[in-house]
């Protein structure tokens, strides 16, 4: 709990950061940069290794990240000097919940039986979109699990029509005697 509310406070720092210099996107995109850099094992290692100065630590991320706001650097030899570089992808994902609220974006993740194509997708979002109000993005999952239908989970709500939660609902129903 304490690694995601320092995630919460780097990016809250970052997106404020971001905002002041009308640099929202930019931002994102390196901190995209920085987590697909770290996610080598090659680069983490040395990033986490105690016997590698902090120099020769910078001088790695240059090299890999090429053109990047040096504040992304920054924001990445801190995390590395406060043994906490493992916490940037949880950064990027708060940092992108931020932005997404300021542009008034909704993120919905939807689990299905079977895959949806991008037609399925922009209707499901427009559909999603009229219900809370707002723009809606998804991000999909498949789940062979849920049998049919979906199970939608935006805001802290879920909306569960699975054939598998529609059958247990009628198998309680059942062993009650349709006292329910």
């Amino acid at each position: 709990m304490a690694k995601k509310a320092n995630a919460r406070r780097y990016a809250q720092a970052i997106f404020e950061i971001a905002l002041e210099k009308n640099e929202l996107e930019r931002w994102q995109t390196d901190l995209h940069k920085v987590v697909a850099a770290v996610s080598e094992g090659d680069l983490l290692a040395a990033l986490e290794s105690p016997k590698i100065k902090l120099e020769d630590k910078s001088r790695f991320l240059a090299e890999r990240l090429g053109a990047i706001n040096p504040l992304a650097i920054n924001l990445t030899l801190l995390l590395i000097s406060r043994s906490a570089i493992g916490i940037i992808g949880e950064v990027a994902q708060e940092y992108q919940r931020l932005l997404n609220i300021h542009r008034g974006i909704k993120a919905a993740d939807v689990i299905t039986a079977v895959p949806i194509d991008d037609k399925e997708k922009n209707k499901l979002a427009a559909k999603l979109g009229e219900l809370m109000d707002a723009r809606v993005e998804i991000s999909s999952q498949v789940d062979p699990a849920i049998l049919g239908g979906l199970v939608v989970r935006v805001d802290g709500k879920l909306l569960d029509g699975s054939t598998s939660s529609k059958l247990l609902a009628l198998k309680k129903e059942l062993v009650s005697g349709g006292k329910v």
